[in-house]
């Protein structure tokens, strides 16, 4: 079954829809790149969805071993590059310093780094500085 449709809107901007719930997003050329910057753009996108798939990954494995991560927040920083133009670095801070997690947590919180479907699918080129902070 078909997960998105997509429609480019002219201007460098195009409504992608998820077909299951019907809700939309708009993207937008960044100005480095001739577009406004008015929406999130593809590389943007990209970037965003390392982060979501990560604490998504993150959120199941705290369910199946009976902790929370509710509250967490992480902030992302996508690095362009050159020759050719692509993503060249996602660098992503997560914030559990909301409560104390023991050293289990934070080992199986670390391991979800690594294995969302997102981390596995990139390039192995692209640069993923993915840093978890805690309160100690």
């Amino acid at each position: 079954m078909e997960t998105v449709r997509t429609r480019y809107l002219g201007d460098l901007r195009t409504e992608a829809t998820h077909v299951r719930s019907g809700n939309t997003l708009i993207t937008d050329a960044p100005p480095d790149n001739k577009g406004k910057g008015e929406y999130f753009s593809p590389t943007d996108l990209v970037a965003t969805s390392l982060g979501s798939c990560i604490m998504t990954i993150m959120g199941i494995a705290a369910r199946e071993h009976n902790f929370s991560i509710d509250g967490t927040s992480c902030s992302i920083t996508k690095i362009m590059a050159e020759n050719p133009r692509r993503v060249g670095e996602i660098a992503i801070e997560f914030d559990f310093t909301m409560r104390h997690y023991t050293g289990k947590q934070k080992k199986i919180l670390h391991y979800c780094v690594k294995t969302c479907p997102v981390s596995q699918t990139l390039h192995p080129s692209l640069f993923q500085n993915v840093r978890l902070v805690f309160r100690d």
